[in-house]
C-alpha cells in the first residue's frame, strides 16, 4: 500500500509550476532567476522580476485581454494598500446599490473578500485560464493587477480605459512585503534575515521589481496621459481620504453629486472600507483567497512608517539613498 503523503500547505497550490504549458516552461528555463527571499523563485522578464508561478497567467495577459474603454485597473506593487484601495473603488463604483441603511447591511464587502469582488488579470483571471470569458463582468468592469506599464497588454495602453495608481512609501512597500513572504515560510525555517532581503529589494530583486522602475512607469504615464492615468500615494490617501476618494470619482466620471456629498456618502464609503471593519468581519478573518493565501494576511496593520518598528534608522537612510538616485531627475518624491 502506498504511503500517505502529508498535508499540502494552504499555499502549496498557488506555488506549483507544473500546470504551465511547455512553451511557458521553455521560456521560463531560458530567464535569469533569483531564489533567494521570496516564495517559491523569481525570473527575470522583460526588465522585471517575476514569481515564476506566475509567468504563465502573465504571458495569458498580456497575449488575450482585451480592454473596454469603460474598463477600469487598479494597478500597483504588491503590497502598497491595494485591499484597501479596491474596497473603496468597488464601494465607490457601486455606491447606488447600497445606499440605504437595509442594503448597506447587505454590502458585497461585509460577505466577501475585496480580492474576490475585484479580481487580479495575472493572478487569477489569466492563470486559472489562458483566455477566460469575461462577458459576466458588468461595465464598467473592475481589475487589478500588479504589472508594470509597459508589460501591460496593449489593449489597456492603447484603450481609453482608466488606470489607478498606488504608490506606497518603499520603506513601508518592503516591510510589509517581508512579513507577507515570511506567512508563506514553513514554520521550521524560521523568518527570512532582513538585512538578506533589504539587500535584494535595493538591487531591484522583488516581486514586480524594481521598484523604482514600476512606479517611475506609471507617474510617467501620468504626466503624459493625465485623463487615463491617475496617481496616488498611499500616504496622502491615509492623511485626506475623503478628498481623494472625491478626486478618484471625478475621475472616474461619476462625481458625488451635492445631495451625496450633504447625506455622507463619501463618509460611508469609508467607514464601509475602514481597516477596523473589513479586518473584523468573518470571511476575512478565517476565509481563504483563491490561492489559498489565508484572507486575514492582507489585513497587517496598514500603517504609515510602520517601517521604523522593523528597521534601524540606517537601514532606511540605505532605501532612502537608493530612491533617492533611482528617481533623480523624474519629478517624484516618495
Amino acid at each position: 500500500m502506498q504511503a500517505s503523503q502529508p498535508p499540502s500547505p494552504p499555499h502549496a497550490e498557488y506555488l506549483r509550476e507544473d500546470c504551465m504549458s511547455e512553451a511557458c516552461k521553455e521560456l521560463l528555463s531560458s530567464l535569469p532567476s533569483e531564489e533567494d527571499w521570496v516564495a517559491g523563485s523569481l525570473c527575470l522578464y522583460q526588465g522585471f522580476w517575476f514569481p515564476s508561478r506566475l509567468l504563465s497567467g502573465i504571458l495569458a495577459c498580456q497575449n488575450h485581454f482585451q480592454a473596454h474603454t469603460s474598463d477600469i485597473l487598479l494597478v500597483s506593487n504588491p503590497k502598497s494598500g491595494t485591499t484597501w484601495l479596491k474596497a473603496i473603488l468597488f464601494a465607490l463604483l457601486n455606491r447606488a446599490k447600497y445606499s440605504t441603511s437595509d442594503s448597506q447591511q447587505r454590502h458585497p464587502l461585509l460577505t466577501q473578500n475585496a480580492h474576490d469582488l475585484v479580481p487580479f488579470l495575472e493572478l487569477h483571471l489569466y492563470r486559472e485560464q489562458e483566455n477566460p470569458d469575461l462577458a459576466a463582468f458588468e461595465s464598467p468592469r473592475l481589475f487589478a493587477t500588479h504589472l508594470p506599464y509597459s508589460l501591460l497588454p496593449q489593449s489597456a495602453r492603447d484603450s481609453q480605459c482608466k488606470l489607478v495608481y498606488l504608490c506606497r512609501n518603499p520603506k513601508d512597500t518592503f516591510i510589509s512585503l517581508w512579513h507577507f513572504t515570511n506567512k508563506l515560510r514553513p514554520e521550521e525555517k524560521g523568518q527570512i534575515p532582513l538585512p538578506h532581503c533589504l539587500d535584494k529589494y535595493c538591487q531591484g530583486v522583488s516581486e514586480y521589481g524594481p521598484y523604482w522602475d514600476h512606479v517611475l512607469g506609471y507617474h510617467k504615464a501620468s504626466s503624459e496621459r493625465p485623463e487615463k492615468v491617475q496617481f496616488v500615494m498611499y500616504e496622502e490617501m491615509k492623511e485626506d481620504p475623503c478628498g481623494h476618494v472625491r478626486r478618484l470619482a471625478d475621475f472616474l466620471g461619476c462625481p458625488f453629486s451635492e445631495e451625496e456629498l450633504r447625506d455622507g456618502t463619501v463618509e460611508g464609503i469609508l467607514r464601509v472600507c475602514s481597516f477596523d471593519v473589513l479586518s473584523t468581519i468573518e470571511v476575512n478573518k478565517s476565509g481563504k483567497w483563491t490561492t489559498g493565501y489565508q484572507n486575514q494576511w492582507f489585513f497587517r496593520r496598514g500603517k504609515v512608517g510602520d517601517w521604523v518598528n522593523y528597521m534601524s534608522a540606517e537601514m532606511g537612510e540605505i532605501i532612502d539613498s537608493v530612491m533617492e538616485e533611482k528617481l533623480y531627475g523624474s519629478g517624484l518624491k516618495i
